[in-house]
């Protein structure tokens, strides 16, 4: 992927920031910021930082974690209702969470359940927390999941908002080697426009997709 292009929208006009040993690219249309490409981990380093994560199903500080995603669909869509945890890795506690509320639960994550037929379906929701800062190449991922909704659907994302350059710079969120795309809000506001639908920010580190067709 050409650094010198935003992987969200896909303007040029991109600006760097270094970051001790690491270069960034920010957008200045959308704000996205990305990891120069060359800088990013293999595949086999990035799934062996996954293999040491300890997000356990039944860990509470964890569900607490994951509820202020969760809660979104709590509020809007009420079971049974059909969904997809997108990213949901090795240890799923969203996914249990919502069949022990009473949903229909799908799960898809490269690595860990790599099921393509989850991809197939229609769905009422779709959850994906702590994923979108790991995509080299976001919008194609995106557009798939939003195709994925029925009409009234939801599109629940949990990740950390970028902010300005000089607090980006101190941020402990980009110290994880394999995350390597930060959204702005206005990267949210972007896809909003793409799809009709514009966001809503319950939460500093949540944003909702409302599909309305």
């Amino acid at each position: 992927m050409n650094a010198k292009i935003c992987p969200l929208c896909s303007a040029t006009g991109l600006y760097p920031i270094q970051c001790k040993d690491r270069l960034y690219h920010r957008c200045e249309a959308c704000g996205l910021v990305h990891l120069e490409p060359e800088q990013r981990l293999s595949e086999t380093d990035e799934k062996a930082v996954y293999d040491d994560h300890e997000n356990a199903i039944h860990d509470p500080s964890y569900r607490r974690f994951l509820s202020r995603a969760f809660d979104e669909v709590l509020k809007c869509k009420p079971a049974p209702a059909r969904g997809l945890d997108f990213g949901c890795g090795p240890g799923p506690a969203l996914v249990a969470m919502a069949r022990e509320a009473g949903y229909a639960m799908a799960q898809y994550d490269k690595y860990f359940h790599p099921d393509e037929a989850a991809l197939a379906g229609e769905y009422d929701f779709i959850t994906s927390t702590e994923v979108v800062e790991h995509l080299a190449d976001p919008l194609p991922i995106l557009d798939r999941l939003w195709s994925l909704l029925a009409p009234g659907g939801l599109l629940v994302l949990q990740t950390k908002r970028v902010l300005d350059d000089e607090r980006f710079r101190s941020w402990h969120y980009r110290n994880d080697p394999t995350h390597i795309t930060f959204f702005a809000e206005a990267s949210f506001n972007w896809l909003g426009e793409r799809w009709g639908c514009m966001p809503a920010y319950p939460h500093n580190d949540v944003v909702v997709f409302h599909r309305q067709v």
